[in-house]
C-alpha cells in the first residue's frame, strides 16, 4: 500500500498579495503560489492555496496542518493555527540564509526590520505599519506621478547621475515634491533616485531602533526592485541578501513552523 502523501501548508495574507507555500514531508518547496489579495482576503486565500496545490499536484487532503500570517491570517477560513508575520518572517529569512542577523521586510503597505539572535530567534523589530512612507505603495504613488510603470522606475533609478532629495517622508507631500521637482525640469531618472533614496533613509530610522546587523536579508516585494536594495545597500554599508522569491519568505516561514508542529516531539 502507498503511504499517504503528507503536506505543510503555509499562507501570508498581506495587503497587495497572499502567498502560499507547500512543503513536502523532507521540508522541500512542493508548490507555491503568489495572488493579488483583492478586496477578500477569504477568496484570495483560497484561491492561493488551491493554485499551490494544484502546482504541487497534491489535494487538500494530503494537507496535515496549515499555519496563516499576514495581517489577514484570522481570515483565512481553513487554518489551524495563526502566527504573526514578524516571527514567520524570521524563520522563512533564517531558513534560506543561516546565518541571517537582520531581515528588512518591505512589503505594499508596511515595513519592518527584525533583528535575530544568534539561534535564529527574533530579539527586537521595529514596524512602520500606520503609514505608506517606506512601503510599495509609496513606489506605486510616486511611479504614477512619474507617468512610469512600477516595474521600470528601478531600472531606471540606476541612470541617475545626480541625487535629488525628496525631503518628507509623507507621501501626500512627497508626492507635491515630485511634482515641483517636474516641473523644474528635474530628469525622471533622477527624481526616481532620490525616492528610492528616501525610502533607504525610512528604512534606516526603522533599523536605528533595533540596530542591522550584518548579513542582512531583504524580502518582500520591494525586493524584486532594483533601485530599492542599492539605496538600501548604499545606506547601511553592507550587502544585502535576497531571495529568488523574496515575496514568499512569510508564507515559507509559516510552513515551516507547521511542518515542525505536526511532528511528534522525541
Amino acid at each position: 500500500m502507498t503511504p499517504r502523501r503528507v503536506l505543510y501548508a503555509g499562507i501570508d495574507v498581506g495587503s497587495l498579495s497572499t502567498d502560499a507555500v507547500l512543503l513536502d514531508a523532507k521540508g522541500k518547496v512542493a508548490g507555491y503560489a503568489i495572488v493579488a489579495t483583492g478586496a477578500s482576503t477569504r477568496k484570495a486565500s483560497e484561491e492561493a492555496m488551491s493554485l499551490a496545490l494544484s502546482r504541487a499536484r497534491g489535494a487538500a487532503t494530503d494537507i496535515a496542518i496549515t499555519v496563516a500570517t499576514g495581517y489577514g491570517r484570522e481570515m483565512v477560513p481553513f487554518a489551524d493555527m495563526k502566527v504573526t508575520e514578524i516571527t514567520c518572517h524570521a524563520r522563512g529569512a533564517r531558513h534560506l540564509f543561516p546565518g541571517a542577523a537582520t531581515v528588512l521586510d518591505i512589503g505594499g503597505q508596511d515595513s519592518k526590520v527584525i533583528r535575530l539572535t544568534r539561534d535564529g530567534k527574533v530579539a527586537d523589530f521595529a514596524m512602520n505599519d500606520k503609514c505608506a512612507a517606506g512601503t510599495g505603495r509609496f513606489l506605486e504613488v510616486m511611479a504614477r506621478t512619474l507617468e512610469m510603470d512600477l516595474e521600470e522606475m528601478g531600472p531606471r533609478s540606476l541612470a541617475s547621475r545626480k541625487a535629488l532629495s525628496v525631503s518628507s517622508m509623507c507621501t501626500v507631500f512627497a508626492e507635491s515634491e515630485v511634482v515641483s521637482l517636474i516641473a523644474s525640469g528635474a530628469s525622471p531618472e533622477d527624481i526616481a533616485w532620490g525616492i528610492h533614496l528616501a525610502i533607504a533613509n525610512r528604512i534606516a530610522a526603522l533599523a536605528e531602533r533595533v540596530g542591522c546587523a550584518d548579513p542582512a536579508v531583504m524580502t518582500g516585494g520591494v525586493a524584486k526592485n532594483p533601485a530599492a536594495r542599492k539605496a538600501l545597500e548604499e545606506r547601511f554599508g553592507i550587502p544585502l541578501l535576497v531571495p529568488e522569491e523574496p515575496q514568499l519568505a512569510g508564507a515559507l516561514g509559516a510552513a515551516l513552523i507547521a511542518r515542525e508542529r505536526s511532528r511528534p516531539a522525541h
